[in-house]
């Protein structure tokens, strides 16, 4: 099939374009946010291609995959007038947990009976108000990067984008009074600065901006994943660092609870659980890559390729089925 999908979520796409079919992403001369074209810091197979609006216009298309609200007044207008949902298969993916009036956001596609609305976690299902629509959940699927934990470096490792702006939603608040327990390196976009707006040392943390690959060697230095998250989706980076062998600290929050089985890591609510497990894996090095092990096992067992590409097969056939 050829799939048009915006160039939205790295991570996420790099997994879902490992599949059997041609993968159409948009590119805009600026390449801005509704046609950044084709990854520059992940590794996409040739079945990928970036289109321009133009080119798109009198492109043959199987089926759309939809990722934010604005999208489908978008594709409408860039292929000629042919509606997602009505002239052409679509699918809805929500990558995000609902904010404003949780339990009773309705999510932008409820009660549609032209789409299908696929959610990333049964936590993202479960507090969306999707209304009649009809739904669906595929868990993320990582593409392995190995077991590449050493765990030398006696350290925490955090992956987060824009933790200034997003502020308490991904636990920005936290990570002083836990780098007390651990030093901190924080790596993702929009990091710069945050340890001077903390108050931080470099001692105490430290940040960078990696691309993929060059990533998962450096976290797996660290001798631990923290994901102090309170409010979001399941972070991609939270399922590669299992991936990887990295025993985690985790917020028992979101769909956490569901991802991290019992010994694999920590999940807690309580901050100063985190901490005091962050400093007992920084004093046993040996737990640390024991339950890291685990981690990896749990991590391989549900959160797959195989069984990801599967999943999405099933949902894309129905699709365009129906």
């Amino acid at each position: 099939m050829n799939i048009l999908l915006w160039h939205v979520h790295g991570s996420w796409t790099t997994a879902f374009v490992q599949g059997p079919h041609t993968y159409l992403v948009p590119v805009t001369e600026d390449r801005g946010p509704d046609g950044l074209g084709l990854a520059r810091t992940f590794c996409w197979p040739e079945s990928v291609r970036e289109l321009t609006p133009h080119q798109l216009r009198d492109t043959p298309l199987d089926l759309i995959v939809l990722q934010r609200p604005h999208e489908e007044e978008l594709a409408t207008r860039w292929l000629g007038g042919r509606r997602p949902g009505h002239d052409i298969p679509a699918v809805y993916l929500e990558h995000n947990a609902p904010h404003g009036h949780v339990p009773d956001t309705p999510h932008p596609c409820a009660g549609r009976g032209d789409l299908t609305l696929v959610h990333v976690t049964h936590f993202n299902r479960l507090f969306w108000d999707n209304g009649t629509t009809r739904t669906e959940v595929i868990e993320h699927g990582i593409v392995d990067p190995g077991h590449l934990y050493t765990g030398h470096l006696p350290r925490a490792a955090v992956v987060v984008n824009d933790p200034l702006r997003r502020g308490r939603t991904t636990g920005t608040d936290l990570l002083p009074a836990l780098s007390e327990a651990a030093p901190l390196d924080v790596f993702g976009m929009g990091t710069e600065g945050l340890a001077r707006h903390l108050g931080l040392t470099p001692a105490r943390c430290r940040t960078a901006d990696l691309p993929q690959a060059e990533l998962h060697t450096t976290i797996a230095r660290r001798r631990l994943y923290l994901h102090p998250v309170r409010w979001t989706s399941l972070g991609l980076s939270l399922l590669e660092a299992m991936h990887l062998g990295m025993p985690v600290v985790a917020l028992a929050t979101t769909e956490a609870t569901e991802a991290v089985p019992p010994g694999v890591g920590v999940l807690s609510t309580r901050p100063r659980a985190l901490a005091e497990a962050a400093r007992h894996y920084l004093d046993h090095p040996a737990a640390a890559a024991e339950d890291g092990a685990r981690a990896r096992d749990a991590a391989l067992a549900r959160y797959g390729l195989k069984r990801f590409l599967a999943d999405w097969e099933d949902v894309l056939q129905e699709a365009v089925r129906r």
